[in-house]
């Protein structure tokens, strides 16, 4: 769930006027169910993995389940209400997105990466004032955990009520527990304000970037300095999230943003999945103290680095292809297969190596983020764990839908693109 995704689907030099997300399977009660169930407990566990258990795999008990408080309810809505100010009154760009399924093209209004300078400036501003404290955050994280679980489902709740209500063309299955948990409304506004996108970028992106460095600011109040660990942790997944921001308008491309409807599944991802999951490793670094010798450092440091390049410039190739017609790849003019539906299909640069490049710098750069944590422990791993068979499974969904779009087009691609995500490899 970006992931800081990038935009799925192939890279094509046209975008149709208003196509429609791929058919969906017939509406289940059992997979959505087991979801709604089973993503809490999963985040549940890592908690009680962590800060009960330094990171261990154990059977827990009850009595070691986190409960909710008054501090962290008011914590989760002071940053809500935070974020939906700065969202309102920053100055920020207007964007078209893609066609809907009416062929109306929404406008958002972007100013994510000001956004982030002034939130991440506010907290080291309360830090260093002693109005909020690393230690005070990381003793109700699992109180905060909690909080964000139970408005998730307040959330899911209220986007199938508000939903029912859009006037534009929806899919729907008329099944509650289905509905519920996939959405009644692909993009949810009050007025001009884009629910979803706001929850994916500022909740879910920038808390789980405040919930690192909150982590990083525990480990200094009680050492009186940050581990090398912890410091390349905070560094990659800051770089992560503000090459985000850089790339903001990107989103509107996304397979979130233009396909999925919005209800529990993402109102979880962003509240409590992304935020709370995705920063386990600094969370795991304020108990563990792992050896980390300067070549390890260094090798760490060019690995994330080098995933950066490859998941950045192949997206960056897709996008030039896309938008200026002849702009040269690699020092050339880029080879591309016409397709009969009259767009083209890149066949250069990361794209003529692999039909998924981006996603292998995705992972690069995921793994570089777990290993500083060492090896004695499962859990600091899991968001590579989570993470790469999700974007393996993407890829498939979107082989798939582009043999239906594209048809013999589409083989031909495929004969000349040999590989998947990694070169030589898969």
């Amino acid at each position: 769930m970006s992931d800081a995704p990038a935009p799925s689907g192939p890279v094509s030099a046209a975008v149709p006027a208003a196509e429609p997300a791929p058919a969906a399977h017939a509406p289940s009660l059992w997979g959505p169910l087991a979801l709604i169930v089973t993503m809490p407990v999963v985040s549940l566990y890592l908690w009680v993995c962590i800060h009960r258990h330094g990171g261990a795999l154990v059977v827990p008990s009850l009595d070691e389940l986190p409960l909710p408080s008054l501090r962290a309810a008011g914590y989760l809505a002071a940053w809500l209400a935070f974020q939906i100010v700065l969202q309102l009154v920053l100055p920020g760009r207007t964007v078209e997105g893609l066609p809907g399924l009416d062929g109306v093209r929404l406008r958002y209004r972007l100013n994510g990466l000001l956004s982030l300078v002034v939130s991440v400036a506010v907290l080291a501003g309360l830090w260093a004032g002693g109005v909020v404290s690393g230690a005070t955050v990381l003793a109700e994280l699992g109180a905060l955990l909690v909080v964000a679980i139970l408005a998730s489902f307040a959330l899911g709740l209220f986007l199938y009520a508000y939903g029912l209500r859009s006037r534009r063309p929806e899919q729907r299955s008329g099944r509650f527990v289905h509905d519920f948990f996939m959405g009644t409304a692909r993009n949810p506004r009050i007025g001009d304000f884009d629910l979803k996108l706001f929850f994916e970028s500022k909740i879910g992106m920038t808390t789980w970037l405040a919930l690192a460095l909150a982590m990083a600011a525990a480990e200094h109040e009680r050492d009186g300095a940050l581990s090398a660990p912890m410091v390349l942790v905070c560094a990659f997944q800051l770089l992560y999230v503000v090459d985000f921001y850089l790339f903001e308008s990107a989103m509107l491309s996304t397979w979130d943003i233009n396909h999925e409807n919005y209800g529990f599944m993402l109102a979880f991802a962003f509240l409590v999945w992304m935020p709370f999951n995705f920063s386990l490793q600094a969370q795991y670094l304020v108990y563990a103290s792992p050896s980390l010798p300067a070549w390890a450092t260094v090798a760490l440091v060019l690995m994330n680095a080098g995933g950066y390049y490859v998941f950045r410039s192949s997206n960056l190739q897709k996008h030039a292809f896309r938008t200026r017609p002849g702009a040269r790849i690699w020092g050339k003019a880029p080879t591309s297969i016409q397709t009969a539906r009259g767009t083209a299909l890149l066949t250069s640069g990361w794209w003529g190596l692999a039909r998924h490049a981006n996603y292998l710098g995705d992972l690069t750069m995921a793994l570089a983020w777990c290993l500083p944590c060492g090896f004695s422990h499962v859990p600091p791993y899991f968001y590579f764990i989570y993470f790469a068979p999700l974007l393996i499974d993407r890829e498939r969904r979107d082989h798939r839908h582009c043999a239906a779009k594209y048809g013999a087009d589409w083989d031909a691609y495929c004969r000349r693109v040999r590989y998947r995500i990694v070169p030589g490899i898969y």
